[in-house]
C-alpha cells in the first residue's frame, strides 16, 4: 500500500517543476494571471496578506492635487512582454477613483515617439489622458509609455517556434507557456543589447513631453519629437517649477526608468557637446536645468527588479557621493540633477522576479546626482493557499503581475503612508516602520 509519505515527494517534485516554469515566465502580460489560476484556485477565506513599509513617510499623489499652481503629471512605464497602448486602463480607473477624479478626456492623445538621435526609428507610443474633478478643480495628466515597438522586430526571430509548422508537436499547456515565455523572456536580453539606448530615448522623450507641454498644446496624434527645452520660455520654466512629476514602473520598467534618469543626469552637464552634434537639434537650457534641480520626483516601482538587473552591469557615472551632491552644504550641490528621487519599491516576497532594495544599494549602484532615497514596501499581492496537500503556497505568476490591480498598492500610490493623508485602508491593512540614519 502506497502511503501519504510516498505521494508527498511526488507532489513536491510536481510543484517544483511548476514553480521552475514560472521562473522562466517572467513578465507583465495578463495571460499569466490565468495560466495558474486553474491550478491554484483555493484561496484563503480571510485576507491576511502582508503589507509592511520600511523607510521614510511619503505623501503619494493626492496632496499635490490641491495646489493652486502647477499640474500633476504621471508617467507609467511597462515591463516585459508585448504591450499595446491602453495597457494602463484598469489601473488608471482604480487610481482615478481613489483620487476622486470623476471626469476624463473623451479621446486619449497618442503620439508616435521619435527623436533626432534616432531619426529613422519608431520609439513607441505615448498615450496621454486627462483626469479631472470639475467641482474642486483637481487635475492629473497621465502619460502611458508603450515601448514594445522597439523590441517587436527582434522577437520575430522566435516566431517559427510558435508557428503552426512547429508548435503542434507540443502539449496544449506547454504550448501556451512557451508562447508566453517567447513573448516575455527576450525583452531583458534585447534591452541589454543595441535597443537599450532607443528605449532610454523613448523614456527621455516621454519625460520631455511631461516637462515641456500642458494638455492644451499636446498634439492629438501623429509622429512628433519633443524639442524646445533649449529655448524654453519663462512660462515653460514657471510650469516646470510648479508642476509635480511622478513615475510608475513595473518589472523591467523600473530599470528603464532609472537608466533614463541617469542618462539625463549624464547629458545635462554636457550641453555644449550635444549641441555640437551635426543635425541633432536637441539641448536643454540652463533655466530648465535649474528648474529640474528644485524637483522632488517619486518613482513607484511595482515588482521592483533593480538588484537583479544590476548584475553584470557597469556602475553609473557618479556613485558614492550622495552627500556631496544632495546636501545643501555639499561641494557639488549645484551640480545635482534633482533635489530628490524617492524610490518606493514594491515587492511581493512570493514574486520570484522581484527584489527588495538592500541597504547601501543607492550609494553604490545609483547615480548620486539623482539624490536617491529608498522606501521598501513588502506586500503580498498573491494570497497564500493550500494545494496538492501542501500548506503555504502562493501563485508566483500572479504575485508578479497583480500589483496594479491591488487596492492597497493603488491607495499607497494615491495617498502614501505615515502622513495625515493616509488612506483608512492603509491604516488598517499596512504596517509602517520609519527608518532613520
Amino acid at each position: 500500500m502506497m502511503t501519504r509519505a510516498y505521494y508527498l515527494p511526488i507532489k513536491i517534485l510536481w510543484l517544483i517543476s511548476f514553480l521552475l516554469s514560472a521562473i522562466f515566465l517572467s513578465g507583465c502580460a495578463s495571460i499569466s494571471k490565468g495560466v495558474t489560476a486553474a491550478i491554484l484556485e483555493k484561496s484563503e477565506s480571510v485576507d491576511t496578506r502582508l503589507c509592511q513599509v520600511w523607510g521614510q513617510p511619503f505623501a503619494g499623489i493626492e496632496p499635490g492635487l490641491a495646489k493652486k499652481q502647477g499640474k500633476t503629471k504621471i508617467l507609467m512605464v511597462h515591463g516585459v512582454g508585448d504591450h499595446i497602448p491602453g495597457f494602463t486602463t484598469q489601473f488608471l480607473g482604480k487610481l482615478a477613483k481613489e483620487l476622486d477624479l470623476n471626469v476624463r478626456s473623451g479621446v486619449p492623445k497618442n503620439i508616435t515617439i521619435t527623436t533626432p538621435l534616432f531619426p529613422d526609428m519608431n520609439l513607441g507610443n505615448l498615450r496621454i489622458v486627462r483626469l479631472l474633478n470639475e467641482e474642486n478643480g483637481k487635475e492629473v495628466i497621465f502619460y502611458e509609455l508603450t515601448w514594445s515597438d522597439i523590441t517587436r522586430e527582434d522577437k520575430k526571430l522566435l516566431a517559427f517556434d510558435s508557428s503552426g509548422e512547429y508548435d503542434f508537436r507540443r502539449a496544449t499547456m506547454n504550448s501556451m507557456l512557451k508562447k508566453f515565455s517567447n513573448d516575455t523572456g527576450p525583452d531583458p536580453l534585447i534591452y541589454l543589447g543595441k535597443s537599450r539606448e532607443p528605449i532610454q530615448a523613448a523614456f527621455s522623450q516621454s519625460f520631455c513631453w511631461m516637462v515641456k507641454h500642458n494638455w492644451e498644446n499636446i498634439p492629438k496624434s501623429g509622429k512628433h519629437p519633443c524639442l524646445g527645452l533649449n529655448d524654453a520660455t519663462d512660462t515653460d520654466v514657471y510650469n516646470m517649477i510648479n508642476d509635480d512629476y511622478i513615475f510608475i514602473s513595473h518589472s523591467l520598467g523600473s530599470r528603464i526608468t532609472i537608466d533614463g534618469m541617469q542618462r539625463i543626469a549624464g547629458m545635462l552637464p554636457n550641453q555644449e557637446k550635444i549641441r555640437s552634434l551635426e543635425n541633432v537639434k536637441i539641448g536643454v537650457s540652463e533655466k530648465v536645468i535649474q528648474a529640474l534641480r528644485s524637483k522632488r520626483i517619486p518613482i513607484f516601482m511595482l515588482s521592483n527588479q533593480l538588484p537583479m538587473l544590476q548584475l553584470g552591469r557597469e556602475l553609473p557615472e557618479v556613485t558614492g557621493q550622495i552627500a556631496q551632491y544632495c546636501a545643501p552644504e555639499g561641494p557639488n550641490y549645484n551640480e545635482r540633477m534633482v533635489s530628490e528621487t524617492s524610490i518606493i519599491a514594491f515587492s511581493d516576497p512570493n514574486d520570484l522576479l522581484s527584489y527588495g532594495i538592500p541597504p547601501g544599494f543607492s550609494e553604490k549602484y545609483l547615480d548620486s546626482r539623482l539624490c536617491p532615497r529608498i522606501t521598501n514596501v513588502n506586500i503580498n499581492v498573491a494570497k497564500t493557499i493550500d494545494a496538492f496537500g501542501i500548506s503555504g503556497l502562493a501563485n508566483p505568476m500572479y504575485a508578479h503581475v497583480g500589483y496594479d490591480t491591488d487596492d492597497r498598492i493603488v491607495a499607497l500610490i494615491a495617498k502614501g503612508i505615515g502622513t495625515p493623508n493616509t488612506s483608512p485602508l492603509i491604516k488598517q491593512r499596512c504596517e509602517f516602520t520609519k527608518t532613520v540614519e
